[in-house]
Order: structure tokens, then C-alpha cells, then sequence
């Protein structure tokens, strides 16, 4: 099967504006699929309700942010579909008739149910939307009968929830849905400013169209090699934040002499933020200089969300189209 007439899904909740873990690890990697794959890609403001159900006044425009980034990022609504899970209720239907089939120790049994919940102590998690959340993840991908979900090595366990109940819902009602297969992609990690995960629940992050001046102070408060308490002591680049930014921003030229001054005591720590700053500010130029024109004329999100979400009701009403003759409850005599 020729690529272009596969599908594939992914999506994101909306957090805000785009830091550079959600890029590296996700976003620019939408960019290289929509050349290949007809790609659906949205914001999953249900799935922000299941944590955020208490105080959701801030998803609007939290998912102006992430969509604006996301086209200044170099997603093409004209290569893919960029659309709302809200605005798109064939989610809810699909997830409602997957409810019915699917055995409560499924959902009972996913890692992050007990992991979060622990987690986030601070937020009451005992609901029917927190505990069936893998279940609208699923729904999510299959309404779109997609082919494969681009994910990470260390994520595809996250699918088979997903490919256990297509094919639960294969065996009862025909050949409906393909199950999806991960589609494995390059995520390097990225480091937060004090060295754990980059996420915005630790406050350590770097947005992704930051301003310039914005991006030097970040920087500048970066943890750099714990043992290196002196200007002339030899440094370890291996377990120093600023390398691992060198090595996702710098040419091999650049990344080579940092490896080599760092550990001969050439460099300081001081410097090295300097220089890393900078090769961040250039890097980031075209992207900030595309969020910029976006906040000038904010219609390009919409109508890109407007479009984004015409094409994917039309892929998923076909969908439940199939699902409910599949199950015996079409009705043509209402048509």
C-alpha cells in the first residue's frame, strides 16, 4: 500500500504554548509524517477535563497556543488535518460504544492509572473520565481507522490497550477496524532546566517561539555538571544539561570542541551558556519569527482549525458509519 494512503493520528492536550520537549518530542516529528502519511493531528481538550474538569476556563486558549505553535512549528493544514477533539462528537459516540464491550479490569489494569493518581494527590482523580481516559484514546485513533500511531519505543505498550479492543470489537461485529500499529519515531530526550524530565508541572521548561532574551535567561539558569565547583576544574559533558542542548541544537563541529574544552577545563560553565544561547536563538529564529506573524493575524489558527475539523468529521462520520451497521444499530428508515 502506497504511504500517502495511510492514516496516521497523534494529538496533544492543551497545555499552552509548546515547550521544546513537546517539539522534540513530538512535534517535529508531525511535520516530517504529513509529507508521507495522510495525518490527522489534534488537541485533546476532552482529555485535559479528566485531570482539569474542576477549572477548564484556561483550555481555549491553551489550545490557540498549541495550534499556533504548532503551524509555526511547520505543520500544513494544506499536507494534514488539524482539528478539536470536541468539535468532532463521533469521538464521543465511538468511545460510548466501545464502553459496552470493553471489560472494567482493562481499564483497571493501565500503569498510569495508579501513577497518577498518586502523582497528582492535589486533584480528586476518582472518576469514570480519569479511569476510561485509554479508552477515548482509543477512540481517538480508531474513529480515523489509522494505520499507525507515531510513538517512541518506550510508548507502544501505551497501544495495546487499543489493539486489544479493536480486536475484541472485530470479533464480535466483522472486520471493521485495522488495528493500529506504532509507527516508531526518533524522540530525544530533553532535559529541563534543573535536569529532570522538561515539563511545565516541574516549571523547568523552554517554550519553543520564546523571545530571544527570553531564551538567554533560561538558559543562564541551567544546572550544568554537578562536580564542577571551579572555573578550572574539568567538567563532564556526559551529565551536564548544556550538552544535551548542544547536541540537539549544534553542528558536530561545535558539538566536538564543547566535548573536548568542557573536559580539558577550555571552557566554563558561564561561556558554554553563552554560546549554547545563542546557537538556540538562531535555531529558533524562523519559528519564532512565524509565531510572531500568527499573533499578528490570529484568523490563520481558526481557519486552520475551521478546515482541520470539517476533514476529520467527514473521515470519522464515514467510521461510524460502518460501526453502527457493523453492530445492528443503523436505522435507515430515519434517513
Amino acid at each position: 500500500m502506497n504511504q500517502k494512503t495511510q492514516f496516521v493520528l497523534s494529538g496533544l492536550r492543551p497545555t499552552g504554548r509548546v515547550h521544546l520537549g513537546n517539539y522534540f518530542g513530538a512535534i517535529r516529528n508531525w511535520v516530517r509524517l504529513q509529507d508521507s502519511y495522510r495525518a490527522y493531528y489534534f488537541v485533546a481538550d476532552w482529555h485535559a477535563l479528566t485531570s482539569d474538569y474542576a477549572d477548564p476556563q484556561n483550555v481555549r486558549q491553551a489550545t490557540f497556543d498549541a495550534v499556533a505553535d504548532w503551524l509555526a512549528a511547520g505543520l500544513d493544514p494544506k499536507k494534514c488535518s488539524i482539528f478539536v477533539q470536541s468539535e468532532v462528537k463521533e469521538h464521543a459516540e465511538l468511545h460510548l460504544l466501545l464502553s459496552m464491550i470493553t471489560p472494567l479490569p482493562w481499564l483497571e489494569r493501565v500503569p498510569t492509572f495508579k501513577d497518577q493518581q498518586a502523582q497528582l494527590v492535589e486533584k480528586d482523580l476518582n472518576t469514570y473520565g480519569f479511569l476510561g481516559y485509554p479508552l477515548l484514546q482509543t477512540a481517538d485513533i480508531i474513529v480515523y481507522r489509522a494505520n499507525f500511531v507515531p510513538v517512541g519505543e518506550d510508548q507502544a505498550s501505551h497501544l495495546e490497550l487499543s489493539r486489544e479492543i479493536v480486536r475484541r470489537f472485530n470479533n464480535f461485529y466483522g472486520d471493521v477496524f485495522p488495528e493500529p500499529q506504532p509507527l516508531f519515531t526518533e524522540s530525544p530526550k530533553v532535559p529541563g532546566l534543573d535536569g529532570r524530565k522538561m515539563s511545565k508541572s516541574y516549571g523547568n521548561t523552554i517554550p519553543l517561539s520564546a523571545p530571544a532574551d527570553e531564551i538567554r535567561a533560561l538558559v543562564m539558569t541551567m544546572f550544568t555538571d554537578p562536580n564542577r565547583i571551579r572555573r578550572k576544574d574539568p567538567g563532564n559533558p556526559d551529565i551536564c544539561n548544556l550538552f544535551q542542548f548542544h547536541k540537539l541544537f549544534s553542528d558536530q563541529e561545535t558539538v566536538a570542541r564543547v566535548d573536548h574544552e568542557c573536559r580539558t577545563a577550555q571552557i566554563g560553565c558561564v561561556d558554554d551558556k553563552k554560546l549554547l544561547a545563542e546557537i538556540m536563538v538562531e535555531n529558533l529564529r524562523p519559528i519564532r519569527e512565524r509565531r510572531e506573524a500568527i499573533d499578528r493575524d490570529p484568523s490563520v489558527v481558526w481557519d486552520a482549525l475551521r478546515e482541520g475539523n470539517r476533514s476529520a468529521r467527514e473521515r470519522a462520520a464515514e467510521t461510524l458509519e460502518q460501526v453502527r451497521r457493523a453492530m445492528k444499530i443503523d436505522y435507515p428508515e430515519f434517513r
